[in-house]
């Protein structure tokens, strides 16, 4: 049973059918300008001869780099931005993504390496159990309109686009006008501040000391509902719905 797939970077050669690697828990596979039979070949001049290897485990996986000087970074392309970085000599650094894109520094390139790694267990909600139930991290209401305010601020990067530069509070405006007919720049700064307030990025107006100022607010709303996935892609469903009763 297959527990990851290796895609390696698109060639002139095999553009339209990059061929895969399936490995199975506890194979191994070294990457590399030069490696032996079974490995992964990357003819590259900016890549090691021996840049790396992949281990499969049975719900995750590994890599190590086995370049001198080089750090590799591992991007989620579901995450918004989330990576790790693998730095160089790094052995077995365990994977947590689903889909991962190992981006690797090749002498002013570059080169993508997908892994795949669909045998992502999870724990199912026992029944029965006793006791109070624990209470949640983050309080959000995805029916609230200062939830559809956060989502619209999510949106270019939960696009596809992690470095992308934030909206402006008019731009959210116009986002959410067919939703909020009556949205406006103050009724949406007053959903930003709320929101900063709620997600404890800021303390409350009964506690906080004169003068005190958030700064970056928005990016820190952004990064923190990104980080712990209080807005998913899923969640941009709420900006385009039918025009309804939002209440704050």
């Amino acid at each position: 049973m297959y527990s990851i797939i290796v895609v390696p970077p698109p060639t002139t050669e095999d553009a339209t059918t990059r061929t895969q690697f399936r490995l199975a828990p506890g194979e191994r596979l070294p990457f590399g300008r030069s490696v032996s039979e079974g490995g992964l070949l990357i003819g590259h001049d900016g890549v090691s001869r021996r840049a790396g290897e992949i281990a499969a485990h049975g719900t995750f996986w590994t890599l190590s780099n086995l370049s001198a000087h080089q750090t590799y970074v591992v991007e989620n392309p579901e995450g918004a931005g989330e990576h790790i970085k693998v730095a160089p000599g790094r052995l077995d650094a365990p994977v947590p993504f689903e889909f991962s894109r190992i981006v690797l520094p090749a002498a002013g390139d570059l080169l993508p390496l997908e892994v795949w790694a669909p045998r992502h267990d999870y724990l199912r909600a026992g029944d029965g159990t006793d006791g109070e139930p624990t209470a949640p991290a983050f309080s959000v209401d995805r029916t609230k309109r200062y939830f559809a305010v956060l989502a619209a601020l999510c949106e270019p990067r939960l696009r596809g686009a992690p470095h992308a530069p934030l909206p402006t509070v008019e731009q959210v405006v116009e986002r959410l006008r067919p939703l909020w007919p009556a949205a406006s720049r103050t009724s949406v700064q007053w959903n930003i501040d709320y929101l900063a307030v709620k997600l404890r990025l800021k303390p409350g107006p009964e506690t906080a000391e004169p003068g005190a100022r958030l700064n970056g607010k928005k990016e820190s709303l952004v990064s923190m509902a990104l980080r712990f996935d209080l807005v998913r892609e899923d969640d941009l469903v709420v900006l385009s719905a039918p025009p309804r009763r939002m209440p704050r």
